[in-house]
C-alpha cells in the first residue's frame, strides 16, 4: 500500500505572502519592460553592451512582458511561470557570457516559484514537501 499524500491547505498567511511575491515579482518585470518602451536609448545601450542587435530588443521586452502578464493571471500561471523560468535562465546565460554576476535572474526565478507555490494549491498538490503520518 503506499502511503497517503496530504496537502495541508494554505494558511492565510502563507497565501497573502505568495500574492506579495508574486505581485513583486510581476513589478519587477513590468518595472524593466517598461523602461526599456519608454526609454529606447538607455535599452538600447544595455543591450547593446550584452552584444544584442538592436532589432531583437523589442522582442525580448515584449515576450518579458507577455511572459509576465501570463504569470500574473491565475488560471494561467504556472505556465507563466515555466515561461518566466525560460527568460531568466536567458538572462543569466547573457550575464555569465559577459562575465558579470548571474545570481539576480536566479533569485527572481526563486521568487517567482516560491510566490507561486504558496498561493496555488494545485502546485503544492504537485509538489508536496510534507507526508503525512502513516
Amino acid at each position: 500500500m503506499q502511503p497517503t499524500i496530504q496537502n495541508a491547505p494554505a494558511s492565510r498567511t502563507g497565501l497573502w505572502a505568495g500574492r506579495i511575491l508574486s505581485g513583486l515579482a510581476v513589478a519587477l518585470f513590468i518595472f524593466t519592460g517598461g523602461f526599456a518602451l519608454l526609454k529606447p536609448a538607455m535599452a538600447m545601450q544595455g543591450f547593446a553592451h550584452y552584444a544584442y542587435p538592436d532589432g531583437v530588443v523589442p522582442r525580448i521586452i515584449g515576450t518579458e512582458l507577455v511572459c509576465a502578464l501570463i504569470y500574473a493571471i491565475p488560471r494561467t500561471s504556472v505556465l507563466g511561470a515555466i515561461l518566466l523560468t525560460g527568460y531568466l535562465g536567458g538572462a543569466t546565460a547573457t550575464h555569465v557570457r559577459v562575465g558579470e554576476p548571474f545570481y539576480l535572474p536566479i533569485i527572481v526565478g526563486i521568487v517567482v516559484w516560491v510566490g507561486l507555490y504558496l498561493r496555488d494549491e494545485r502546485l503544492r498538490a504537485l509538489v508536496p514537501l510534507r507526508r503525512s503520518a502513516s
